[in-house]
């Protein structure tokens, strides 16, 4: 059971990080100066998710150590970044009309 639970805990990082990113943006009215910083703000968001998660419950995460939770986390919060670019980009192509069938 404890191997599924490590499993999840990237996917769960990343998720929380995208729907904070998207209150964030929603509540900038999409500014610009502040959508430069969506990477960043996500790395580090993910990177402040994953200590907590390797202290608060060490089972979740795949770390053995805090470094490789902070990598752990950062890289989950990233990976928030590229799949609001996934979804930005799919329905930009389903506007266009252009989304190859």
């Amino acid at each position: 059971m404890e191997q599924y639970l490590n499993i999840v805990s990237v996917p769960a990082i990343a998720a929380i990080v995208y729907f904070v990113i998207s209150i964030i943006k929603y509540a900038t009215n999409d500014n610009e100066k502040f959508k430069r910083f969506i990477p960043v703000l996500a790395a580090a968001l993910g990177i402040v998710l994953g200590i907590v998660a390797f202290y608060a419950v060490p089972s979740i995460i795949p770390a053995e150590n805090i470094f490789v939770a902070i990598l752990i986390g950062g890289a989950s919060g990233l990976t928030a970044t590229g799949a609001n670019q996934i979804i930005k980009q799919l329905s930009k192509g389903d506007e266009d009309g252009n989304a190859d069938n």
